[in-house]
């Protein structure tokens, strides 16, 4: 049985991350990174999958996103508010470095910035600590999207939608539909426009593909597209099944970027100048 001791520490996937970024053209997203980085070091399917807690994170995926950190602050990597990760003007010229000298230089710039810090110390919000309760702000919203009534959760992915410029979206939620919970339309440049069927699931674990297969069975014939939103997440199979080359496109909404676009929204999300992030659950009970 695979362990977390067969997962490769983060300055071990330093390279690796600096290497899937260049065969990737320069940038990609987190998820592209992930599989290449897998694929790359031929990561067993067994071990990639490890969850790292109880949320949607692998093991693979919060080790390698410490990788990124760790690369960022050395100056070779950039990111964008959308997700996208990409090589800065260093990091194109460096197809390989000194992984513990990454890790030291790194290191050595974030005890500086903390003993420039005790000046004024910063609060929690402002220097990302986990809040009172020991959790940060996204596990939190996590956890309460997981708790919600699923008519509730169905309403909120409408509103999700609408806002994300969806129009006539309804939520059917029927039994016997095919595990379809509602239908909307979305309008390119305010001339072609797509039928979307969605399916929403409050889930703590990983996907696999037999969800994602029955999906696309259920929408096949009555839209152009298909959209899986999750608090959990999806394993590799269940997105490589969404892509699949001859089958209708399935885009999947894992946890993660569920909350990224509450947060971006405004939706049930606050924010202020020095990023605190409040959550407004009394938004969530009332859907």
């Amino acid at each position: 049985m695979a362990t977390k001791d067969d997962v490769p520490t983060f300055d071990k996937l330093i390279n690796p991350t600096l290497r899937a970024l260049h065969k990737l053209g320069g940038s990609a997203s987190i998820h592209e990174l992930v599989d290449e980085i897998v694929s790359d070091m031929k990561i067993p399917t067994e071990v990639a999958e490890l969850p790292h807690g109880q949320g949607s994170q692998t093991e693979v995926e919060y080790r390698t996103a410490w990788a990124r950190n760790y690369l960022k602050n050395y100056g070779l990597i950039e990111n964008s508010e959308r997700g996208v990760w990409a090589l800065t003007a260093a990091g194109q010229k460096a197809t390989s470095v000194d992984a513990r000298a990454v890790v030291k230089t790194v290191q050595q710039k974030q005890r500086e910035a903390r003993q420039a810090r005790e000046v004024k110390k910063p609060t929690p919000a402002e220097e990302g600590e986990p809040a009172r309760d020991g959790r940060d702000w996204r596990e939190q919203l996590l956890d309460l999207l997981q708790t919600m009534a699923p008519t509730g959760f169905e309403r909120l992915c409408q509103r999700l939608l609408r806002e994300s410029g969806f129009i006539e979206v309804e939520v059917t939620g029927r039994s016997g539909d095919g595990g379809i919970d509602g239908r909307g339309t979305i309008r390119i440049g305010g001339l072609i426009s797509f039928n979307v069927l969605f399916q929403s699931k409050r889930y703590r674990g990983n996907i696999g593909p037999d969800t994602v297969r029955d999906f696309r069975g259920a929408m096949i014939g009555r839209a152009d597209k298909g959209l899986l939103i999750t608090t959990g997440g999806f394993t590799r199979e269940a997105r490589k099944e969404a892509i699949r080359d001859g089958a209708p496109p399935i885009d999947l909404i894992d946890g993660e970027l569920l909350i990224d676009k509450l947060k971006e929204l405004k939706l049930g999300v606050k924010t202020s100048l020095v990023e605190h992030v409040e959550l407004a659950e009394d938004w969530f009970s009332s859907l």
